[in-house]
């Protein structure tokens, strides 16, 4: 039996360049395609929110003569063309994909509401939740917790470039060491920014689990929801 029957996973915009100086690899998206469809065909229902970094990041905006407002905007449709991306990478190894948005556009996706989502995570759709929350001054990680807990899922499971919190930032500090386990509590009073304030707040009033954990490696989230193994990070009440 699965160890989660649910859940929202988060990617980072940056990630899907992969490391080339693309907007999109081909490679991960096909990459993160595969890794969904192994879950999905266990039967597992699942979210997905993607970041807009690859694109445009609302605060950006500011540097060029935005204002954050215009910026944050800017991001959430970075947000809409990478959600699109991934349904379409999707749709080409034959699972069902619908893409819902805090920022509804009528001709390439539908408004965001739990009832639709749930609807369709119930027949077997893959929902790609766009737009941010459709609000400025929010990122993507606030948008990825709210939507974990709008959708009832179990875990919100966060892709990075590392394989989960460390003491330090690893890619920096060779003295980082790699933390199993944390309460939310304590995430916050050692500093560790796993997510932002609000997003992270969010997840510990509504106890949703945060794993983190290296989205690169091959089998890992069949790994993390189906057989219950911790490659990455747990973050709990």
């Amino acid at each position: 039996m699965a160890k989660y029957k649910s859940v929202l996973l988060k990617l980072s915009g940056e990630s899907l360049s992969g490391n080339t100086q693309e907007t999109f690899d081909p490679k991960m998206l096909s990459h993160y395609a595969e890794e969904i469809k192994s879950i999905v065909k266990e039967g597992i229902k699942v979210g997905v929110v993607l970041g807009g970094g690859n694109i445009f990041r609302g605060i950006q905006g500011q540097g060029a003569g935005f204002d954050r407002i215009q910026g944050d905007y800017m991001g959430m449709l970075a947000t809409v063309l990478n959600s699109l991306a991934l349904k379409g990478a999707l749709a080409g190894i034959g699972l069902k994909a619908e893409v819902l948005s805090g920022i509804p556009i009528a001709s390439l996706c539908e408004k965001m509401s739990s009832h639709k989502a749930l609807e369709l995570q119930n027949q077997g759709y893959v929902v790609i939740m766009a737009g941010g929350t459709g609000n400025p001054f929010f990122t993507t990680d606030s948008a990825a917790a709210l939507r974990a807990i709008e959708t009832r899922a179990d875990v919100l499971l966060k892709g990075t470039r590392v394989d989960g919190v460390y003491t330090a930032d690893p890619e920096k500090d060779p003295m980082a060491k790699k933390i199993n386990s944390i309460t939310f509590a304590d995430a916050i009073s050692r500093n560790l920014r796993v997510m932002d304030l609000t997003a992270f707040t969010l997840c510990m009033e509504n106890k949703m689990p945060i794993i983190v954990f290296d989205v690169a490696q091959k089998g890992i989230l069949a790994d993390i929801v189906l057989h219950g193994r911790m490659p990455g990070t747990i973050v709990s009440v």
